[in-house]
């Protein structure tokens, strides 16, 4: 989702730069085995080298467990200017096992392309395990959905 920044998709949890200069930042994956993630921490270490930072450490955090709740307002802006269906409300969970399910989530999509909710799943998964793929009924548009997570 290249419009983003990794703060605007909320990945971005913590950034301390220590009295000596070297700078720790903590990010949570959207998902667990996140291929992105390699990029994002390269991406990352680089921007800060560039900057002056001789000492960079970048740590993973997992709990708690990254949501597409945590995408900022103007995440959301940059992704629906993109042409990306944005997340809903995250589903909440409770404590305790978490019930596993084999069908996707029913959702009620718009397309960001007319706006129409006469909309399709074309796969649950799409380029990103954090995205579905869509297609309008009505301009016949492809489009990615990012989830609920």
């Amino acid at each position: 989702m290249p419009p983003l920044t990794l703060d605007d998709l909320g990945v971005l949890r913590e950034v301390t730069v220590s009295a000596d200069g070297s700078v720790l930042v903590i990010i949570t994956p959207t998902y667990s085995g996140c291929p992105a993630m390699a990029t994002m921490r390269d991406d990352l270490e680089h921007k800060l080298l560039e900057h002056g930072y001789d000492h960079v450490h970048i740590r993973t955090r997992l709990s708690p467990a990254w949501s597409s709740d945590w995408i900022s307002t103007e995440g959301r802006r940059k992704l629906s200017a993109a042409g990306y269906s944005v997340p809903g409300p995250a589903p909440q969970r409770t404590a305790g096992p978490v019930p596993l399910t084999l069908t996707p989530r029913p959702r009620t999509i718009n397309c960001p392309q007319c706006g129409s909710p006469n909309t399709v799943l074309h796969s649950e998964f799409g380029a990103t395990l954090c995205k579905a793929q869509y297609r309008c009924s009505d301009c016949l548009e492809p489009f990615d959905h990012v989830k609920e997570i």
